[in-house]
């Protein structure tokens, strides 16, 4: 009889269906029964080994909440029958409730050695418990994971052992991920812990990757691929990587009708073992990366989320760098304005609107410190060959060195993105905010864009959030603090002369932070109106954690 592996997590919901994901430990049925009579079932298909299944639930009630049960060939696996947490629910909110939109990113889920957690309490885990201890309260209706899900080159003491158990860790790539087996021992690691466990169960997720769900600095110039690539470990890697993503994340952003529509889902749930075709896709990806789109559109009533996938999609030829491909930014103007009004129409602003409130999750932030982003498009420049052959040289082991790949680093991508922002922001059916939602930094903050010569109508934002869990050193506290002073402005703009470099298009200025711990950040929408709050997990007195509230502002 086939068991409970990993799983359930509710991913994709809207007001008459839903998705749940769940790894089995063998082939069967699983089956997702509801309370309120409605259910949904499908049949596991197999990956390297693994089982897995995304089960379709349909005929849910707008604006209710009901319990659910998973059965694997009938029968009853979750929740446990010991479970200490409240029985989970999916969620369908009418447009009238609003939305609660929480995200941030990099979590690191090693597991606390001797009891005391190295990098302090977990966000997510203190999430979890805040809602499991009051499941009336207001809680998120969507969690959005923005990036570095799981740490393929920075494994925990448990799982480097488990590694050495299995290979040569004397071998390149050492204590790093190789396969994807040993890609599922990090899902197995993050999500089975019981807080992350649950709450991934009962709150539907949208997931996208960064470069540690890779390797630290994925794709930050075409000289560090050559190099990756000339290794005889890189293609395993990649590879793996993919396809695990695919499976663990990408499966459940998408809608049943998506889903229905997509021909690789089709082939690895029509044959035995669909390692193969998962395999060519993803060798696909690498080599022809506009073949393959990894960012997606969700809209939950009156709110649209874009989420882009900021790291495979990019072009990274010197002479023509850009972060997204040319079909990819199509792909993002055509989802930002589809819906929209005439733009010469006499009607109010509102009237128009085919949304109230625009997301943009892009693990990367866009809006940078004004000294981290100015010394990006001075090497974006260097590299480029602004200043020779030399500069050009020092300027990639500088890039490579110093992580420089955020947006600031593709000047014209960050120049165009600024532009569209703007566009969708202005005229008749502009919404209400504008949230460029992004993680990465390690800090926390809110900045602010203008434009020189025009104002949008929508209140534009960069929001950033993280980490949810890890590390934030002080020599990044200190940098990031110095990074958005007056000193480090001019400092910096000295820096970009010297690159010969064109000023952005676009200014801003850091209104909320920086704040540094591990957070998580939520946006309440409602009608035209937003409210961010900013919570940090701190440990009491008592041995228990708890959110605390560090800013709760209004955007619009």
């Amino acid at each position: 009889m086939a068991g409970l592996r990993l799983g359930p997590l509710l991913r994709y919901a809207d007001g008459s269906c839903a998705t749940v994901w769940v790894e089995t430990s063998g082939p069967c049925t699983a089956e997702v029964r509801c309370a309120d009579g409605s259910r949904g079932t499908a049949r596991t298909f197999r990956i390297a080994g693994h089982h897995y299944a995304l089960v379709p639930v349909g005929g849910l009630t707008p604006g209710t909440a009901t319990e659910y049960e998973v059965l694997l060939d009938g029968a009853s696996v979750w929740p446990p029958a010991d479970s200490r947490f409240p029985p989970s629910v999916i969620a369908t909110p009418t447009d009238d409730d609003g939305m609660r939109v929480a995200f941030g990113s990099c979590r690191w889920a090693a597991p606390p050695a001797g009891g005391k957690d190295s990098v302090g309490p977990d966000a997510l885990d203190t999430l979890s418990a805040r809602v499991a201890a009051d499941p009336e309260r207001a809680r998120p209706d969507v969690l959005l994971l923005l990036g570095d899900q799981v740490y393929a080159d920075e494994v925990s003491d448990a799982t480097r052992h488990w590694l050495a158990g299995r290979r040569d860790l004397d071998r390149p790539p050492g204590d790093q991920i190789a396969d994807y087996e040993e890609y599922t021992r990090l899902y197995y690691e993050s999500w089975l812990d019981p807080e992350v466990r649950w709450l991934l169960s009962t709150v539907p997720s949208c997931m996208i990757f960064d470069d540690h769900d890779v390797i630290d600095d994925w794709n930050t110039s075409a000289a560090w691929l050559a190099d990756m690539r000339a290794t005889d470990w890189w293609q395993e890697r990649l590879l793996s990587g993919l396809m695990s993503y695919w499976v663990y994340q990408q499966l459940g952003n998408l809608s049943p009708d998506e889903l229905a529509a997509d021909p690789l889902y089709a082939a690895v749930r029509e044959t035995p073992d669909g390692t193969d075709a998962l395999r060519a896709f993803a060798a696909r990806a690498d080599s022809d990366p506009a073949s393959v789109r990894w960012s997606y559109r969700r809209d939950f009533g009156r709110t649209r989320l874009l989420m882009v996938d900021s790291r495979a999609a990019r072009v990274l030829d010197e002479d023509r760098r850009t972060m997204l491909d040319p079909g990819e930014a199509a792909w993002l103007r055509e989802q930002i304005l589809e819906g929209r009004g005439d733009s010469d129409s006499d009607s109010d602003s509102d009237s128009n609107s085919a949304y109230d409130h625009l997301l943009i999750g892009t693990s990367l932030p866009w809006l940078l410190p004004h000294l981290v982003h100015d010394v990006e498009a001075w090497n974006a420049a260097m590299c480029g060959g602004e200043r020779g052959e030399r500069w050009a040289r020092r300027g990639e082991w500088i890039r490579r060195g110093a992580d420089l790949e955020h947006w600031a680093a593709f000047p014209s991508s960050f120049d165009a993105l600024g532009d569209l922002i703007a566009e969708a922001g202005t005229g008749p059916g502009a919404p209400a905010t504008v949230s460029v939602l992004s993680g990465d930094v390690h800090h926390a903050y809110v900045a602010e864009p203008s434009w020189a010569g025009r104002a949008p109508d929508a209140r534009v934002a960069q929001l950033t959030c993280s980490p949810v869990h890890n590390s934030v050193p002080l020599s990044i506290r200190l940098g990031f603090r110095f990074g958005w002073s007056a000193p480090a402005r001019a400092l910096g703009r000295r820096i970009a002369r010297h690159g010969r470099c064109a000023p952005p298009a676009v200014s801003w200025r850091r209104t909320g932070g920086p704040w540094f711990g591990n957070q998580i950040m939520t946006l309440t929408l409602r009608g035209r109106s937003a409210r961010l709050r900013l919570e940090q997990a701190r440990a009491n007195r008592d041995g228990t954690n708890a959110l605390r509230t560090i800013t709760d502002r209004e955007l619009a």
